[in-house]
């Protein structure tokens, strides 16, 4: 394009956000400031739910800086765009303050607050922020249930989530979706309710999809139902062969009582179907820069330091009585090599660079914060 306005930059960092590529949005902003173009309400309302994504808490700060000096803050949209961003990034008394200091709120500003307190373990408070909604004249909609369904599922609040669940249709005239079953499945299977959740599945108005299913394996692995378990994997081979996760949650349920033949089968299943298990990774900010970790990553240029740190925190875990758990792994490894396995996860890296780095800096440069810890974590088999 010869000419790029606001508009112009705006659509390409929302772009880039709605299709998950969150780095590229962040880059994309940075140039645009670069080129001299001022961010707009959209502009903001488009680049802070990609530093949500990927917990990148300095970079939203910034945006937060860039939106006051720009006048935006009255504005409900950015406000609310800015609650949801403190809160996923775990600053959730930040979020609360602006939460509060809004001149307007609507159902998306308090769904944001309720979300961001349950996904940050402050279930009470979640239910107390649904509460409060009625008293200032704002009514729930679909996501204000699916969040405080959320909440109660983590909390194991089990009669108060049937209880939110059945207000839903009276007095609110809502129509449960998908997405609300799914928290009721998950909030029964996490309270070991499973031969109750598994009647409920029965029993749903709507088909149950992979992921009701899903959820109700992992609880059969957490709980240890094999049978249910076995059921459940087999429901799921039919909907979903290629789902890799299947795999690794019946093979965690033979692990747990020490069936490793059956163990050695799941994988070589596995295998043979051409399935491989996304890698997990793990993500930390500082200095306004994200670095990633995958299992047993060596390509940061810090490895050296990372697992020296790794194998120091080991040690003093080790003095102080913790032992990591290794009854996942396969039988036929030696449980040096399990424990090392272990050490080498991908958030365990994130978090161990995270220390390395805030060690250093404070030794160096004293009262530099290192003011942010993004990690998103997903479990290495």
């Amino acid at each position: 394009m010869p000419q790029r306005d606001v508009i112009s930059w705006s659509t390409m960092i929302a772009g880039y956000g709605q299709n998950g590529f969150d780095e590229k949005a962040l880059e994309t902003f940075k140039q645009m400031q670069s080129a001299g173009v001022k961010p707009n309400s959209t502009t903001f309302v488009s680049i802070l739910p990609s530093c949500a994504k990927m917990g990148a808490l300095e970079q939203g700060m910034d945006i937060h800086q860039s939106i006051t000096v720009g006048g935006f803050l009255s504005d409900t949209m950015v406000g609310n765009a800015l609650v949801d961003m403190y809160a996923k990034c775990g600053s959730i008394d930040k979020a609360r303050e602006l939460f509060d200091r809004m001149p307007q709120r609507n159902v998306i500003s308090w769904n944001a607050m309720i979300s961001g307190y349950a996904q940050n373990g402050f279930c009470k408070d979640a239910l107390k922020t649904f509460e409060s909604m009625n008293h200032f004249g704002t009514y729930p909609d679909v996501l204000s249930f699916a969040c405080v369904l959320y909440a109660c599922s983590h909390a194991g609040l089990v009669d108060e989530g049937y209880t939110y669940f059945n207000h839903m249709s009276n007095p609110f005239c809502i129509t449960p979706t998908i997405d609300h079953y799914v928290c009721m499945v998950d909030l029964l299977a996490r309270a070991a309710y499973l031969e109750e959740t598994l009647n409920f599945i029965i029993k749903m108005p709507v088909k149950p999809v992979v992921v009701v299913w899903m959820c109700f394996l992992s609880a059969c692995r957490t709980h240890m139902n094999i049978g249910l378990g076995v059921f459940t994997a087999t429901l799921l081979f039919d909907l979903d062969p290629k789902n890799a996760v299947t795999y690794v949650l019946l093979s965690n349920i033979y692990a747990e009582v020490g069936r490793w033949g059956e163990v050695q089968m799941v994988r070589r299943l596995m295998k043979d179907s051409g399935i491989k298990k996304t890698p997990g990774c793990s993500w930390i900010e500082g200095d306004k820069m994200i670095h990633v970790f995958c299992a047993g990553d060596r390509s940061h240029p810090q490895t050296q330091e990372i697992y020296a740190k790794l194998q120091k925190l080991a040690g003093e875990m080790k003095a102080a009585g913790y032992f990591p758990d290794s009854r996942y792994l396969l039988n036929d490894v030696e449980e040096e090599e399990k424990e090392l396995f272990l050490c080498h996860h991908s958030e365990k890296l994130a978090i161990a660079f995270g220390i390395f780095v805030r060690t250093e800096v404070a030794r160096k440069a004293k009262g530099y914060q290192w003011i942010s810890w993004g990690l998103q974590v997903s479990s290495d088999w």
